[in-house]
């Protein structure tokens, strides 16, 4: 009787150890098909989300632009509280060329660089000049407006007429700026010491310049007319040009075909004639030839 109790207790256990593993088993099988089933969508994610920033902006339908929105003719805010001027007719028709539609980022100059890189915004449309520093930096398309920079000073000062003037005497010029950079490490080492002024807006630089707060500042007159004529600014340009600038669609680094794009949309706003029309609304002139 004991040996036949013992014989059906061993064969429950080694039943129930067998049911066990069977389920065991299952568990394992369907755990396994579960965590395939969550993976597969963050795998197919992967395999479509594209690292080609070209394709990113497609896919979004926006071409995110950091500008200004303080420097017009280039950009600003006009009476609708809408991104005008230049620079923002370039980067809609070039969004336009894309397929995607222009989105604004407002920016104060001095941030743009970091603004691109945090990837704030996709591109910089906002006068960002070409240099050799900044190509470090950034990538760019080739340029797409040249800027003749000048002197400037109030109307009563015949003391500045060129650049060794600046000895001793109080300088105004954006911060950030390719004229600050231009001050900096050209101009003070021929001339002389001087101080340099920073500033964020142009606005802000010409009421101090109207004021005599500053004695001069360097910028084109496309960008200072149409503050000139809005405040009834007392102030001059004279000489020559100091220098010639290139401005240039500036991109993060290492996007070639992003690049590439810019650059056709650009060359194809030339051949058709909308680059030209374009310049003339806002500067009354026809652009230079190439």
């Amino acid at each position: 009787m004991r040996i036949q109790m013992k014989k059906t207790t061993l064969w429950m256990m080694t039943a129930i150890l067998l049911l066990a593993v069977i389920v065991a088993g299952c568990g394992s099988k369907n755990g396994n098909s579960g965590n395939a089933g969550s993976a597969s969508p963050t795998a197919e994610a992967g395999a479509t989300a594209s690292s080609n920033l070209l394709e990113q902006v497609k896919q979004a339908g926006v071409l995110k632009v950091g500008l200004m929105g303080t420097y017009a003719p280039y950009n600003f805010l006009n009476e609708n509280k809408e991104m005008d001027g230049f620079d923002a007719d370039i980067a809609k028709e070039i969004a336009k060329r894309l397929g995607v539609k222009a989105e604004f980022v407002a920016q104060e100059f001095s941030g743009m660089i970091a603004g691109l890189q945090a990837k704030k915004f996709d591109v910089v449309i906002s006068q960002m000049t070409i240099t050799d520093e900044r190509k470090e930096q950034m990538d760019f398309t080739e340029p797409y407006i040249t800027n003749s920079v000048k002197i400037i000073v109030a109307e009563k000062n015949d003391t500045i007429t060129k650049l060794a003037d600046f000895k001793g005497k109080n300088i105004g010029v954006g911060l950030g700026t390719n004229d600050e950079t231009y001050l900096r490490k050209t101009v003070l080492p021929e001339v002389g010491n001087f101080t340099i002024k920073t500033y964020d807006d142009v606005i802000t630089s010409l009421q101090d310049l109207n004021a005599g707060r500053i004695d001069a500042t360097i910028n084109n007159m496309y960008a200072l007319k149409p503050i000139v004529e809005k405040n009834g600014f007392k102030i001059k340009e004279v000489g020559d040009p100091i220098k010639s600038d290139n401005a240039g669609i500036a991109v993060r680094k290492d996007n070639p075909e992003f690049r590439d794009a810019l650059n056709e949309a650009l060359k194809a706003m030339k051949a058709d004639g909308t680059y030209k029309t374009i310049f003339v609304k806002w500067f009354g002139e026809e652009p230079a030839a190439e």
